[in-house]
């Protein structure tokens, strides 16, 4: 990867020389490279490219992915339009100008969305009560009203390992279910998919890397986030198994793309019931105990 300014798109501009760095740029690279081919978010054999709608919080994750997206599409690997999409929900105190500047400095297709999301969220759920559940869905509901708009094929999300890995642990501990953030899935109307190139990427990464790089990271709680979310006291769990036994995180991640479902219990996902055994020939001289010499 060439650093002179000519070779590179402006999000990568005063990007750090040192090699951690260029290691770290490498290995996000990577990550998301493998995740869009293993996953195949992108169709190689349309007349036109795709367009995706790339949804930024302003947050460390969703910069990026931005960044690392932009950098495919700059090295000619990944053969989609790009349109970033920000979502003002209404929260007390967002600085609203900052990724409007951002973007058009750095020359990138975007759109800013202002729906007062926040004043539904705050009139509906009890005080007391968390509401963020409320909040991504009309979050949600929005950016694919967005992204037909825009005539996009895809929305595009800034999840990445650490946050595939919670969910799945929420959903084991409170849903009574083995379920996570799948990386490729279509909308309930069957009309979008939905991805989340930053799969494989690892959340400390992603800080490191938006740090180095700069990008005006706008705090995530500005909605002012509870203390005790199971999110957060699942994120505890994963922060004290990961420090008692380094890269434990990589290997749980691992188990999701290692299914067995012939080892679990769900009837649906196996067929128990049609199991059958083979008769042994007792005649022979085969035996299930093995010869010691």
């Amino acid at each position: 990867m060439l650093d002179d300014a000519d070779d590179i798109h402006p999000l990568f501009y005063g990007a750090p020389k040192t090699t951690e760095f260029k290691k770290l740029r490498k290995r996000i690279i990577q990550n998301v490279r493998e995740a869009i081919e293993q996953y195949g978010m992108v169709d190689r054999d349309t007349a036109t490219p795709p367009k995706w709608l790339v949804c930024l919080s302003g947050g460390k994750d969703s910069y990026t992915l931005l960044a690392v997206l932009y950098e495919l599409k700059w090295r000619g690997l990944l053969p989609v339009d790009l349109l970033a999409c920000n979502l003002d929900q209404g929260q007390p105190g967002f600085p609203a100008t900052v990724l409007p500047e951002f973007l058009e400095k750095m020359g990138v297709p975007h759109r800013i969305e202002y729906q007062d999301t926040y004043s539904i969220v705050m009139d509906k759920i009890p005080q007391g009560r968390t509401f963020c559940a409320l909040c991504s869905r009309l979050r949600r509901g929005n950016l694919y009203r967005i992204a037909r708009e825009e005539g996009c094929s895809a929305v595009v999300l800034g999840h990445h390992r650490d946050d595939i890995l919670e969910t799945f642990f929420m959903n084991l501990f409170h849903g009574g279910r083995l379920a996570t953030m799948p990386p490729k899935l279509v909308n309930e109307d069957g009309d979008l998919f939905l991805y989340r190139p930053l799969a494989h990427v690892a959340e400390a990464d992603c800080e490191k890397f938006a740090t180095a790089m700069k990008y005006p990271i706008i705090p995530c709680d500005l909605c002012g986030s509870q203390d005790g979310l199971q999110r957060q006291q699942v994120k505890a769990i994963l922060d004290a198994w990961e420090k008692n036994s380094p890269g434990r995180r990589q290997v749980m991640f691992r188990a999701l793309t290692n299914a067995r479902p012939s080892h679990l219990l769900d009837h649906k996902l196996f067929d128990f019931a049609g199991l059958e055994t083979i008769p042994l020939d007792v005649s022979s001289n085969s035996t299930d105990i093995p010869k010691l010499d």
